[in-house]
């Protein structure tokens, strides 16, 4: 609708330019000389009204802002390999089924053999799971199972 009401006012604007200029062409006899400057007084105020308004419009659109368009931010997805907790680990899962002074046995034997270096407390936590990996890895044993872990864990009890 835009593109169509500025290709009619250029239209209106060539058609005034075109008359201004054929306007003294005429026959002499039909225009006398106040009405011929007349006429082109009355072209030349539309014709420089309108690159007036065109001017303003070009400053009006220089000091609006400008719409610069961004690329929204990248949506975040979790890794396909999610960290676990330590705490939900099958070694932790394992090591929660004894009992307390079961759980303080394994400490005092891993402290013994140099892989624990916290307080002998029963609690599973960074420093009884540090020990615990260190000990399956350097027996050879994997701790991806529970079942490897109860191993372990009862290689270090019994």
């Amino acid at each position: 609708m835009l593109l169509s009401v500025t290709k009619a006012r250029n239209a209106l604007i060539a058609g005034l330019a075109a008359a201004s200029i054929a306007i003294p062409a005429a026959p002499a006899l039909a225009l006398n000389e106040k009405e011929k400057g007349f006429v082109a007084g009355v072209a030349t105020a539309v014709i420089v009204d309108e690159l007036l308004k065109q001017g303003r419009i070009a400053r009006e659109a220089r000091r609006a802002p400008r719409v610069v368009y961004v690329d929204p931010a990248p949506v975040y997805r979790a890794p396909a390999h999610s960290a676990t907790s330590i705490y939900a680990t099958p070694a932790a899962r394992a090591f929660q089924s004894y009992s307390l002074n079961e759980r303080k046995a394994i400490q005092r034997n891993l402290r013994a053999w140099g892989y624990y270096r916290s307080s002998i407390d029963g609690k599973f936590g960074p420093g009884t799971y540090n020990a615990i990996t260190a000990y399956a890895r350097d027996e050879g044993v994997s701790l991806r199972t529970t079942a490897s872990a109860y191993g372990v864990y009862d290689g270090l009890l019994y």
